[in-house]
């Protein structure tokens, strides 16, 4: 299948020049990019060829498909369920667990669709899944349905506390924390050797642990070297607020990234979700190991992580730091739209710190895509426009108000724009999104089952009530 979109307005290629092409022309072979220039050269080099679909780019704008660096989606069904007064710790032992404790497969199943056709429609390609409660393949079930590409895994952890709080059962604790290290990394190893690559390469499994003081030093170790040995990545939550940074200080003397660091598990194939709390010795460890870190905007600003006040991101960057930018998940941060954390990224630093120059516009786009696919260790394929990479990318409609008018598209995409101009999105060579509506599915059936769904979760995991815990001291003690 070759297909022309030409004459486009503009494409960002968000290569190592940050190339922004006017009058733009690209060809799409089968899942590749097989030409992309000023239309005059790419109408030059293929005279005489035939294609068997030709798009008029003339209103059209191309930027390479989002990654999405961190998303949970298995908690998609708790939409606007958590009230916005909770700290991170409390939110996640109060809130998330009970949630996560009363959510079966088939919950996450449904939730796995509705969470990517949101992505697919905000122009997302790609993602990287902390993953299912129960196994990867119902993940990768809904990727099948969609057509996106991602990475998910297994959530795993083997630290619980002495006491289950409200709201957690025993059954969740069984699935959910491993009776040791040794145990969840067998399940976990098991999980890459069944899923890793499947969907002809569009799904990847990663060693995925949940991180933080539900796991045991063992285990945050022990993910990254079984990730190193298979080949794949691992992600976990770490440094994820003051409050888990000061509890870690108290118990063992430094903060969460110089503790799992100096036991050997800060490495080149690690994810940190999150990363709010670190310190300028950290973001040079970080960068001296090659590590990630997904920041989540939204999420920071609705749990008050402190990005703005002690946030060292636009540090991380400056060190060489790979950054992506993640949404988290619609209970942490409402949406699982990368274009808002785009505009969140490309403004806070700037008016936190008094200096406009701080996270400019052109890396907010490069933590959405190219850094991003770096991050997931996918950027010989995704992340940008080149060709031979994979065809992800999404189209704007530039007759839209928001487009009109425009000088310089990269102002318009990050400080003007939104979803709403949002009208392909391709994976693989493949329109998902086209014609207002995910390609392949019912949305209108999705929504109805998410709804029912969510509802009977929400009153089974009793968060419907009004004396749901809002502050913590879990974990504040022992191990």
């Amino acid at each position: 299948m070759r297909t022309l979109i030409e004459n486009l307005n503009f494409a960002f290629t968000v290569d190592k020049d940050d190339t922004v092409l006017r009058n733009a022309s690209v060809v799409v072979e089968d899942d590749r990019i097989a030409d992309i220039g000023p239309a005059r050269e790419v109408s030059d080099r293929h005279k005489g060829k035939s294609f068997d679909k030709v798009i008029d780019g003339t209103m059209l704008g191309m930027c390479p498909g989002f990654v999405d660096s961190h998303v949970h989606l298995s908690e998609t069904l708790s939409r606007a369920v958590f009230p916005d007064n909770l700290t991170t710790r409390a939110w996640v032992f109060h809130w998330a667990k009970p949630f996560y404790a009363h959510i079966t497969e088939e919950d996450e199943y449904w939730g796995a669709l509705l969470g990517i056709t949101e992505m697919l429609r905000c122009g997302t390609t790609c993602f990287l899944d902390m993953g299912s409660q129960y196994d990867p393949g119902i993940v990768i079930r809904a990727m099948e349905k969609t057509g996106i590409r991602g990475v998910t895994g297994r959530h795993a952890a083997d630290n619980p506390p002495a006491e289950l709080p409200r709201g957690w059962t025993q059954e969740m604790a069984e699935h959910h924390f491993f009776p040791d290290a040794e145990t969840a990394l067998k399940v976990l190893e098991d999980c890459v050797l069944r899923y890793n690559n499947s969907l002809d390469g569009r799904a990847r499994c990663w060693v995925n642990i949940e991180g933080k003081e539900p796991c045991s030093l063992e285990l945050h170790v022990g993910a990254v070297a079984l990730a190193e040995k298979l080949g794949v990545g691992t992600t976990y939550h770490l440094a994820t607020s003051i409050e888990e940074a000061k509890v870690c200080e108290s118990k063992y003397g430094c903060w969460p990234v110089i503790r799992v660091d100096r036991a050997g598990g800060i490495r080149k194939n690690l994810v940190i979700a999150h990363g709010a709390a670190v310190s300028d010795e950290e973001v040079r460890l970080l960068a001296e190991r090659g590590a990630s870190v997904a920041f989540c905007p939204c999420s920071s600003f609705k749990l008050g992580k402190g990005a703005t006040a002690i946030g060292k991101y636009p540090e991380m960057v400056k060190a060489g730091v790979k950054v992506g930018l993640g949404t988290d998940g619609v209970s942490a941060a409402g949406n699982m739209n990368l274009m808002r954390q785009m505009l969140m990224v490309a403004g806070m630093f700037k008016d936190a710190r008094l200096k406009p120059d701080v996270f400019t516009a052109r890396q907010a786009l490069r933590a959405a895509t190219i850094d991003g696919a770096r991050a997931l260790m996918w950027d010989d394929e995704i992340g940008s426009l080149e060709i031979g990479k994979k065809a992800d990318f999404i189209l704007f409609d530039l007759d839209h108000v928001e487009w009109t008018p425009f000088y310089d598209p990269l102002q318009a995409l990050v400080f003007s724009a939104s979803t709403a101009s949002v009208t392909q999105t391709w994976v693989n060579g493949r329109a998902l999104y086209a014609d207002g509506k995910i390609q392949g599915v019912d949305e209108v059936e999705i929504r109805r089952k998410a709804r029912e769904l969510a509802a009977a979760a929400v009153v089974r995991a009793g968060l419907h009530e009004e004396d749901v815990e809002t502050t913590t001291t879990l974990y504040d003690e022992g191990n």
